[in-house]
């Protein structure tokens, strides 16, 4: 008999009727794309996050992809990030004609280690792009204090940590550009969606253009005229995307408050279990907990036999992430594993609980007595 009779993914979006509504109207409006929602939308979440501008992208790495342009990454620029993240980060530098360079992650915040950064700058480092791992904020302070100290760009890929808080403050307002996405498993959705905040007008404007093909309009020379300025890409939103997001937006604090309280749930309820080990609770950090991972303590319990017989019993375990430079294509540009042991050895105890608002807390006890499991049915 399985655990489970209904399948409990690692993460889902939470849609509610005022969502649908919402979206509904702009169906019934004259504009699905181009017209005002996307601007009302941006207003909101730069306002949220105490940001000067925002804008909306069609999804998170078209976003990621504008943020690298407008910071100037070019032909030979190299951009220090971390390996323990989706494929995006670092592809949106390869789409520049930038090298991504991986620097290790701290053993405990699993984010990129700032010490790490100042072994991998060079006279061709132009930025760094953290990222805020499961939804936990990166060390912005000592990231930024780097990257002033040596003339750097900060890149913020929060995909996971909208809503999130680091010593006091919003993610949103700690690097000169923050990345946020709006795929279903996001702290909020747009059905796919992104944007881009920033306090620097001259990146404001540089992202509007590059989302649009790269043009300009100029009503001062003809009402029609327009011009194409430079080679960008169609990478809008649309008012449809931007709708549902604005109405997300609403219900974000809500939430990640519901976020928090089922990772305390896991925290109390898995502490007594010795070969798991937990994500540790940091004061200083609110993260907007989008996943929430535990590392197998192995021999004790094999991973790929518990995620297996976790899945067998309708438990959507995932992992998160391979290191991207192991991926062939990275093997192909000449990137060799060992260069992040720390992510490397993450990367092989890793396993994705599931976690996402519309969870019950007896989800939660279905979940750990999974692990309990499998952890009696493959332990040594």
């Amino acid at each position: 008999m399985k655990i489970r009779d209904k399948y409990l993914s690692y993460g889902q979006q939470s849609i509610d009727a005022t969502d649908i509504e919402e979206v509904v109207k702009v169906l019934q409006s004259p504009f699905l794309t181009q017209g005002p929602k996307v601007d009302t939308f941006e207003e909101k979440i730069a306002h949220y996050v105490g940001a000067k501008y925002a804008v909306a992208f069609s999804n998170g790495t078209a976003a990621l992809h504008g943020a690298c342009y407008a910071a100037g990454i070019t032909n030979g620029d190299e951009v220090i990030t971390t390996p323990m993240t989706f494929a995006a980060t670092s592809n949106a530098v390869l789409y520049c004609g930038g090298i991504p360079v991986f620097a290790d992650i701290d053993q405990l915040t699993y984010n990129l280690d700032p010490s790490q950064i100042t072994q991998h700058i060079t006279s061709k480092t132009k930025a760094i792009i953290p990222v805020d791992y499961t939804g936990r904020p990166a060390d912005m302070d000592a990231i930024n204090e780097i990257a002033n100290q040596h003339n750097l760009i900060v890149i913020e890929d929060s995909a996971h940590s909208l809503g999130a808080n680091y010593c006091g403050r919003k993610v949103g307002t700690l690097a000169d550009m923050t990345m946020f996405s709006f795929h279903p498993v996001k702290p909020i959705t747009a059905g796919e969606g992104g944007i881009i905040v920033t306090d620097s007008e001259e990146y404001y404007y540089k992202l509007k253009q590059f989302r649009n093909h790269g043009i300009v309009q100029q009503p001062e020379k003809a009402p029609w005229y327009y011009e194409m300025q430079e080679l960008g890409y169609n990478y809008r939103m649309t008012d449809i995307s931007a709708a549902l997001a604005s109405s997300q937006l609403d219900k974000l604090d809500t939430f990640i408050k519901r976020r928090t309280e089922l990772a305390k749930q896991y925290q109390y309820l898995l502490e007594d279990i010795s070969f798991i080990q937990q994500p540790v609770f940091l004061d200083n950090f609110d993260s907007g907990w989008h996943l929430y991972v535990i590392q197998w303590k192995e021999p004790h319990v094999s991973r790929r036999k518990a995620f297996e017989f976790l899945r067998e019993n309708n438990i959507g375990v995932h992992v998160h992430y391979i290191p991207v430079y192991w991926h062939p294509y990275y093997q192909k540009l000449g990137y060799k594993k060992g260069l992040c042991p720390n992510a490397e050895a993450l990367y092989q105890n890793l396993i994705t609980l599931p976690l996402f608002p519309k969870m019950e807390n007896s989800d939660i006890e279905d979940v750990v007595k999974g692990l309990k499991k499998a952890g009696d049915r493959f332990g040594n």
